[in-house]
């Protein structure tokens, strides 16, 4: 795979949507980004994780020193992410920021007889997010995404326990929302983070031409 950037360090990637990050269980599970990075970068490591059918930005590491480095800027909340995605309907917030975000704070716990689906839970982990819209319709919305923690699924949970669950999403939206859109409209458009050697400041981002109004994937 080319990476969108590549120093001697880091590798920044576009993950396609449907492609593992990391292996699955199975032998049909075994083509992934980090495989395709390793067959041209042997050296490269995993940093974070985009689910199956997000796409977007994704950091991986050149070698054990640089994968320690960029783990601690995720643990010490030094990367930032935003993504984009399409939900259905048109969420309406009751509290915003000067700059338009509003805050969902829901923890997070896996269903564990009913996994990989993750709920909204008392005995779940802490987990924030922040939204703001973009463009919207009469049946959705086009909105950008902040994960302030990291949980898994993360976005997707929070906008379905607000009522507005993503076009496409296999796991969290009901068939009727599955089927408006070909994929998940889930996409890891920017990423920020201090280099991990150098602390210079570092920002890209992966546009896609996606609108509220249907048909939800550019032709």
């Amino acid at each position: 795979m080319t990476p969108v950037f590549e120093d001697a360090h880091l590798l920044v990637l576009a993950k396609p949507s449907g492609l593992l990050s990391v292996p699955g269980r199975g032998p049909d599970k075994q083509d992934c980004l980090s495989k395709r990075v390793q067959d041209v970068y042997p050296e490269a490591l995993v940093v974070h994780r985009l689910d199956q059918d997000t796409s977007g930005l994704i950091l991986m590491a050149r070698g054990i020193e640089a994968q320690r480095r960029l783990s601690r800027l995720f643990e010490t909340r030094q990367v930032h992410k935003r993504y984009v995605a399409v939900v259905n309907g048109h969420p309406t917030p009751t509290d915003t920021d000067e700059a338009g975000w509003h805050t969902i704070d829901g923890p997070i716990l896996l269903d564990w007889d009913r996994r990989p689906i993750h709920i909204i839970s008392p005995e779940g982990k802490p987990s924030r997010s922040r939204w703001r819209v973009e463009q919207a319709s009469v049946n959705a919305t086009l909105v950008e995404l902040e994960p302030v923690t990291g949980r898994t699924h993360q976005l997707r949970v929070h906008m379905q326990s607000i009522g507005h669950p993503m076009l496409g999403d296999s796991l969290y939206a009901t068939p009727e929302v599955r089927a408006l859109a070909p994929r998940l409209m889930l996409h890891a458009r920017d990423l920020g983070f201090p280099h991990p050697f150098t602390e210079e400041p570092m920002a890209f981002r992966l546009p896609v031409e996606w609108s509220a109004m249907p048909p939800y994937m550019p032709a």
